[in-house]
C-alpha cells in the first residue's frame, strides 16, 4: 500500500468513526424522545439530519477519490468498498431515528396510549445490535459481527409481537388508532435499524475474509484470509 492511500484511507476511516457515533447517539435520543414522549428531545434528533447527510456525502466522495488515484486491490479494495457501504447505512439509521423522533412528537398528544413493553425490548435489542456492529466494524471482530447476524431474527419476531399487541389495542379502543398507527411505524423504523446494524455486520465479515455471507444463513466462517493479500 502506498503512503498516499494510507494516508487518505486514514482519513476516511476516522470520518467514518466519527459519522457513527453522532448516528448512534441520534438512535439512542430518539428511542428516548418516543418511550418519554419528549418532543423537545426529537427536534434534536431530526435537526442533526443535514449534517449527517453532509457527512456521508463527503465520506463517498472520499472513497471515490481512493478508488479513481490509487486503484487499490485485495484487502485495501474491500476495505474502501465496505466503507461506501457502512457510511450508506449509517446514513439510512440517522433517517429512520429522524422517523421515530417524528413518531415521538405524533405520539406526544396521547400521553395516555400505552406503549407496548415488546417495543423497550426491541429497543434494547437494536441498540445493542447497532453499538455491537460498529464496534465489531472498528476492532474487525467476526465473532462479534457474527453474534449481530444472529440477532436479527430476534428483532423481526418481537416487532410481530407489537403488531399484534398495537392491532388488539386498537380493536378494544377506537380512539387509539391513531397513536397506534404511529407506534407501528416506530416499530417498523426499529426493525429497520436492524437490519441495517445486520448489514455492517456482514460486511464485516466481508472486509475480512473476503466472503459475502449476506442472504445466507450457513455462514461459513472461514479462517484464512484470501490470497491476493
Amino acid at each position: 500500500m502506498s503512503r498516499h492511500l494510507q494516508h487518505d484511507l486514514d482519513e476516511a476511516y476516522h470520518n467514518l468513526l466519527f459519522l457513527s457515533g453522532m448516528v448512534e447517539e441520534m438512535i439512542d435520543q430518539a428511542v428516548v424522545a418516543l418511550c418519554e414522549r419528549r418532543r423537545e428531545l426529537a427536534d434534536e434528533v431530526i435537526a442533526k439530519d443535514a449534517e449527517i447527510d453532509r457527512k456521508e456525502v463527503r465520506i463517498e466522495e472520499e472513497c471515490l477519490k481512493m478508488l479513481a488515484l490509487h486503484q487499490p486491490v485485495a484487502a485495501d479494495l474491500r476495505k474502501v468498498t465496505t466503507m461506501m457501504k457502512v457510511n450508506n447505512d449509517l446514513e439510512r439509521m440517522a433517517d429512520l431515528a429522524c422517523n421515530i423522533a417524528e413518531r415521538a412528537h405524533s405520539l406526544s398528544p396521547t400521553p395516555e396510549f400505552p406503549i407496548p413493553q415488546k417495543i423497550n425490548q426491541m429497543v434494547q435489542l437494536t441498540t445493542g445490535m447497532v453499538r455491537q456492529g460498529l464496534d465489531a466494524f472498528v476492532n474487525l471482530d467476526l465473532d462479534l459481527a457474527y453474534r449481530v447476524i444472529s440477532q436479527d431474527d430476534l428483532v423481526d419476531g418481537l416487532n410481530v409481537q407489537v403488531i399484534d399487541e398495537i392491532t388488539k389495542l386498537m380493536e378494544g379502543n377506537p380512539s387509539w388508532v391513531t397513536p397506534g398507527l404511529h407506534c407501528f411505524s416506530a416499530a417498523r423504523h426499529l426493525e429497520r435499524i436492524a437490519d441495517h446494524a445486520t448489514n455492517i455486520a456482514e460486511d464485516v465479515v466481508y472486509m475480512v475474509n473476503g466472503v459475502i455471507v449476506r442472504h445466507r444463513r450457513d455462514w461459513p466462517r472461514p479462517t484464512s484470509k484470501p490470497s491476493g493479500e
